[in-house]
């Protein structure tokens, strides 16, 4: 995975690697049912499906090649290529369990503030309570309290809370009784997720030195320049590096952040740097402009493509029920939400549990039914106008009836000059910009720390 190999590693080569396949594909069908050579989408109705990124791979695909697919499934597609992606975290503050949400909020505002303004006897105590003392730069450490947050991603309808929800009750269950909605205060929490983090970090590192487990000013470091093929974690970075950023940063000034306001953009796109030197010699932001206006972002509109999204989905705001543009669901492009689900949950009969889940799924099955009956070997379709209009723009989320941000709010100005004061660094690996984090380890794959 060399920038080399990876320069057709692009949105454009998924898509036509898909209408490729579909209009040449032989498959082993028994001659008594159907000839192999003989069933491309101008003879056969085709249909395709996806979740997440492959979600949003069928709304791409049937914007730029209409009429190859007959009909397509889009479960949580990201459709929106975004770069400041701090709407990411929204979902899961706004249902993450009240009390939990006011002490991560009061706990990371403590932690901007001591890390941007604190003398450095301060900012060491603070990156020592949570068990990363030897972790040199202090964006680092702010940046690795995301991993529990993470966590949310892996939610089902069927997992009984996992490793979020462990989290959650280190920070508010105290001698066997629950914190009420507000918490129980900076106090109790800086010294509960203290206790919890600092597990966490010694189970997540072992024996591996601290800056080489959660530090990333270090460009040399061993898994910036693994390029195996099955680095799946790699080729995601090339795409968002290019093409849809996505980076997962902390809100902006004036709206409730449960994320460091140290980790922006700039944090994220420093490391494309470090992952394809060739091909970043310097930092730059993805073409997500680009991206959205070849492929339409929100604002496709396409017969026969059906979508399923999630309220609990960290992924929303990305897709076409996000809060910024709500897209109609219409009857030639059926918008389901969700509220049960979380992400992809749709495409997985064993949460049928859930009775919004199962009625989409039933509703899914009558519509392609209906949709099958549709084709027409050899004719393709008429692309029809399905009408651009969109629900009002959500403007408010929880109690606090605040404005929602504007969709092109700007990341707040970080001073890492300030933030890292008294570190030593090394002029070949830092030139003023922040670190990456340790999700290449997978982090969030650890099991629930025992407190």
């Amino acid at each position: 995975l060399s920038p080399t190999s990876l320069r057709v590693h692009t949105i454009e080569q998924a898509i036509e690697d898909l209408v490729y396949f579909a209009r040449n594909v032989h498959l082993p069908f028994p001659e008594a049912i159907e000839d192999g050579n003989n069933v491309g989408p101008d003879k056969n109705p085709w249909i395709l499906v996806g979740g997440s990124y492959s979600g949003a791979l069928v709304s791409w695909t049937m914007v730029s090649h209409p009429g190859v697919f007959h009909a397509g499934y889009s479960s949580s597609g990201v459709v929106q290529a975004i770069s400041y992606y701090w709407g990411y975290f929204e979902p899961i503050r706004q249902y993450m369990p009240k009390n939990c949400s006011a002490d991560v909020e009061r706990v990371i505002n403590h932690m901007d503030l001591t890390f941007t303004f604190g003398s450095k006897k301060e900012k060491d105590a603070l990156k020592t309570k949570f068990g990363m003392p030897n972790v040199t730069h202090y964006d680092d450490v702010a940046g690795t309290l995301r991993n529990q947050l993470w966590a949310w991603q892996s939610l089902t309808p069927a997992s009984g809370g996992g490793a979020f929800f462990t989290f959650c009750d280190a920070l508010e269950m105290k001698n066997g009784t629950a914190a009420g909605p507000n918490g129980w205060g900076l106090k109790h929490a800086l010294d509960a997720w203290g206790q919890y983090e600092t597990k966490y970090v010694a189970n997540l590192c072992g024996d591996t030195p601290q800056d080489d487990c959660l530090g990333s000013y270090d460009s040399s470091l061993a898994y910036y320049h693994t390029i195996e093929v099955d680095n799946a974690y790699r080729s995601w970075l090339w795409f968002c590096c290019n093409e849809v950023g996505y980076w997962q940063d902390g809100a902006p000034l004036g709206w409730p952040s449960i994320v460091t306001r140290l980790i922006t953009p700039q944090y994220d796109e420093r490391q494309c740097t470090y992952w394809f030197p060739e091909a970043f010699p310097q930092a730059t932001r993805a073409k997500t402009l680009d991206t959205n206006r070849k492929y339409d972002g929100w604002n496709v509109k396409e017969e026969r493509l059906f979508f399923v999204n999630a309220n609990k989905d960290p992924w929303r705001e990305a897709t076409v029920s996000s809060d910024y543009h709500r897209r109609r669901s219409t009857s030639r492009q059926p918008i389901h939400v969700l509220t049960s689900g979380y992400h992809c949950s749709d495409l997985l009969t064993r949460f049928n549990i859930a009775p919004d889940i199962k009625q989409v799924q039933d509703t899914a099955v009558e519509t392609f039914t209906k949709w099958i009956k549709e084709f027409v070997p050899g004719q393709r379709n008429a692309k029809k106008d399905l009408g651009t209009e969109i629900e009002p723009l959500v403007r408010e989320r929880d109690e606090a009836s605040t404005t929602i941000p504007s969709v092109d709010v700007t990341p707040p100005v970080v001073d890492l000059g300030v933030v890292n004061s008294g570190v030593s660094t090394s002029p070949s690996s830092n030139d003023g910009a922040s670190p990456g984090h340790v999700g290449p380890k997978n982090a969030w794959q650890l099991p629930p720390v025992q407190v």
